[in-house]
């Protein structure tokens, strides 16, 4: 017998290459979004497997929406990927982003509770929790600070997940997981923002383009490496949290280099930096310790930050091509 897993914001990055994965493992895959009638799927299209996915519109700030898809799904594994997915948009809709990150999860975790039900349950959590380590890395035992609303809702949603674990023996894990990038990334995200800038200079249809702080450094991944982690977490006989991350840190200019490099371009001749593209507060430097996932997961990034600048750039002019 197969199992069947459900995934909540399957439309999303994070949730195509997952619902992908599942079905090449031989899943049963039920993806949700808030209206499946309306939603394109666009990334489950461009994966080529929007027809193997069952979808169902489900709202996870809406209890009785939980509780119907849980019922009708009847999953093994449930992985909560939905929610309001931008650092930078939460400054501007710090409602939604709560209720969409920490409310969406306590209504499945209480919903789980109520049903029963033997199912594993993934969170996905988020390096923003940890704010700035002072220079440290950061381990599952790192104190959170969160810098920004998003940052703030997905730590009350790790806190959430982490009683009702302790409370009612539900196997339930939260991934932390560090920035991680594909070409499925919306253009809000900056990394796709200077992959796809970046490719349209080179191709003489823009001059200039306008970025923030340059100055801030992250730990950067390949998504579909990610989303193998998620699923490797269930598959434990122990629900647990942890880092999954690259271990390597580099700066936003470094990536910015990387990417005009990439078209044998210099970034100082077509970058302008724009002070009303700053953050409110930012995070100054993002450092993980992913050895835990390592150790007990046998999991290890294989890309990191200039591999997956790479491959970005190279998928941007294949469809630039097209």
């Amino acid at each position: 017998m197969s199992k069947t897993a459900l995934i909540l914001g399957v439309s999303g990055q994070d949730g195509a290459y997952l619902a992908r994965l599942l079905l090449e493992k031989g899943y049963r895959v039920v993806g949700s979004s808030r209206d499946a009638q309306m939603s394109s799927f666009a990334n489950l299209i461009k994966l080529g497997i929007k027809d193997q996915v069952q979808t169902e519109s489900v709202s996870s700030t809406d209890f009785r929406s939980v509780l119907q898809v849980l019922k009708k799904a009847e999953p093994d594994e449930i992985y909560n990927l939905a929610g309001q997915s931008s650092v930078g948009l939460s400054f501007s809709q710090p409602m939604e982003t709560y209720e969409s990150i920490s409310v969406g999860t306590l209504n499945l975790l209480e919903a789980i509770r109520m049903l029963e039900m033997p199912v594993k349950f993934y969170n996905a959590g988020s390096s923003e929790c940890f704010g700035n380590t002072d220079g440290e890395r950061a381990t599952e035992e790192t104190p959170f600070r969160p810098r920004s609303p998003y940052a703030v809702a997905k730590a009350a949603a790790f806190w959430q997940l982490a009683n009702y674990r302790e409370a009612y023996d539900i196997f339930a894990c939260s991934g932390l997981l560090f920035n991680h990038e594909s070409p499925l990334r919306p253009e809000r995200f900056v990394t796709q923002k200077i992959v796809r800038e970046a490719c349209q200079i080179k191709a003489g249809k823009q001059g200039k383009m306008n970025l923030g702080n340059i100055s801030v450094k992250r730990d950067w991944g390949w998504a579909p490496e990610y989303v193998e982690a998620m699923w490797l977490m269930l598959q434990q006989d122990k629900a647990e949290d942890f880092i999954i991350a690259t271990g390597q840190t580099y700066s936003l200019e470094d990536m910015v280099e990387t990417v005009f490099s990439s078209l044998d371009l210099n970034w100082k001749d077509y970058v302008e930096l724009n002070p009303d593209l700053l953050r409110p507060t930012d995070i100054k430097i993002s450092l993980a310790d992913p050895g835990k996932a390592e150790r007990e997961l046998g999991w290890k990034a294989k890309y990191k930050m200039k591999k997956v600048a790479a491959m970005m750039v190279d998928e941007c002019l294949r469809s630039m091509s097209e």
